[in-house]
């Protein structure tokens, strides 16, 4: 490959990834719109402002590198009732009640086969010791660093440690698959809403 074709398929990766994330801000963003015309006029939690969550790095160790892309974002929504709204951010404190839809979007993977959507519920969450987190906020960062202990069984989540323990119930969607908005409120609103207003 001579210098000009490294060049044209530089931008032409950069560019594909751009509308990659654009199209999945609209994914999230049409999620967002479906939710808040639920009775429970979800809303969309805002650990750090209008913004997804994920793991990232600018670390030039090889490690480090791959996480130079975002290959992995969550969102969460909760009514809006059951949070407060301050200065551009959510304050979801924990509780044995609360419980909140979650989104995640796993673009890349090395054990899926194509960009997958894991949607469902957080609930029971219970933080421990005298270091503890205080509300869901501040677990949606903790979670994306400890992937593969919360996400070892996604379908049922029981995760604990010394700070909080939590459960969840997450079903999974082939993102591509999601091609209308009727689709997308068919095939993660409805099921997302169901297992928020059926479980314990």
């Amino acid at each position: 490959m001579n210098k000009n074709e490294i060049v044209d398929q530089t931008r032409l990766a950069f560019d594909y990834i751009q509308k990659l994330y654009l199209e999945t801000s609209y994914f999230i963003k049409e999620v967002e719109g479906l939710l808040g015309k639920e009775d429970e006029e979800f809303i969309i939690g805002r650990p750090g402002g209008y913004a997804i969550t994920t793991s990232r790095s600018s670390g030039l160790e090889s490690n480090n590198v791959e996480l130079w892309l975002l290959r992995r974002m969550a969102v969460f929504f909760v009514p809006k009732d059951l949070t407060v709204e301050k200065a551009g951010q959510t304050i979801t404190k924990f509780d044995n009640k609360i419980k909140v839809i979650y989104l995640r979007v796993v673009l890349d993977s090395k054990n899926q086969s194509e960009p997958k959507v894991f949607a469902g519920i957080l609930y029971n969450f219970k933080g421990m010791g005298k270091t503890s987190m205080e509300k869901i906020e501040q677990l949606m960062a903790y979670m994306e660093y400890r992937e593969p202990q919360v996400f070892k069984n996604p379908h049922v989540i029981d995760y604990s440690d010394g700070y909080l323990s939590f459960h969840g119930k997450l079903f999974i969607q082939n993102l591509f698959d999601l091609n209308s908005s009727e689709e997308i409120y068919d095939k993660i609103v409805i099921p997302a809403v169901e297992l928020f207003r059926k479980s314990d």
